[in-house]
């Protein structure tokens, strides 16, 4: 852990990096002819380490600000009701998000609708563009990724497991659309955290990236251990790094002048 001046210096250097990903976004878009409202500009929160993990765990981060637009549409897999036929299935979900006054979520997908109407892959691909965030009832997470393909995990819109069944269902959903997570996988040494867009502040998203990396220190500090360095960037951005660590015993953060020499 740093000390407090060595934290002040990192939330400076984080700020000074987010700022750059918001300038560089702020000129793409100025000579973009056309912006779909759809393409958010995701800041990322990459995580390099020393040493790959022996196993796999998918951490969930609840972040002080929303990293989904106002805009944004949001699907929720789920699964299917025995005696009820796929669209009966879907009205009965919408029917229980309605009840607990959840208003964000803007289709509900039944398992038998997403095997029968998305196995092409036009129709996958299309499903994928349509919207910023998929959630999936927890009971059918594992059958997923055999009918939604691998390029919704290369985009990093892999399906968050909710619970549906909680008591409380407007908390357990909010708090998914409200936080983030960071998929761990043991066939490699870089992970990425969304932790932001480009219409967020620049300290809203420096908040985001320090909350994130507290709940990595204390939900997985084997990890964080292996730290070796921390890069913020956007899908076609460039990666500016804001912490690194020459050996997992010797933290140091990233040098202000290099991450402003790295945004010019």
């Amino acid at each position: 852990y740093l000390d407090r001046q060595e934290r002040s210096c990192a939330h400076s250097t984080i700020k000074k990096a987010a700022q750059a990903l918001l300038a560089f976004s702020a000129s793409k878009q100025k000579k973009a002819e056309k912006l779909l409202l759809n393409e958010d500009q995701h800041v990322f929160l990459m995580v390099t380490v020393w040493k790959i993990p022996p196993r796999e765990q998918v951490i969930k981060i609840t972040l002080p600000h929303d990293i989904l637009p106002a805009t944004s549409d949001v699907c929720l897999f789920t699964k299917d009701e025995p005696g009820l036929t796929a669209e009966q299935t879907e009205n009965l979900y919408r029917k229980l998000l309605s009840q607990h006054g959840i208003t964000r979520i803007s289709e509900v997908i039944s398992y038998k609708t997403l095997k029968k109407e998305y196995k092409p892959y036009e129709a996958k691909r299309r499903l994928l563009s349509r919207f910023s965030l998929f959630l999936a009832d927890d009971r059918i997470r594992r059958l997923l990724p055999s009918h939604i393909g691998k390029h919704f995990y290369k985009s990093k819109k892999a399906p968050v497991s909710v619970n549906l069944k909680a008591k409380d269902l407007s908390k357990e959903i909010n708090k998914h659309l409200q936080g983030t997570i960071l998929p761990v996988t043991n066939k490699g040494c870089c992970y990425s955290i969304r932790v932001g867009h480009s219409g967020m502040e620049a300290s809203e998203i420096s908040e985001n990236v320090v909350a994130a990396v507290k709940v990595l220190a204390t939900k997985a500090p084997q990890i964080w251990k292996s730290v070796k360095i921390l890069h913020l960037k956007m899908s076609k951005s460039v990666a500016l790094p804001i912490f690194t660590c020459s050996n997992p015993r010797n933290p140091q953060k990233q040098p202000d002048a290099e991450v402003e020499q790295v945004g010019d």
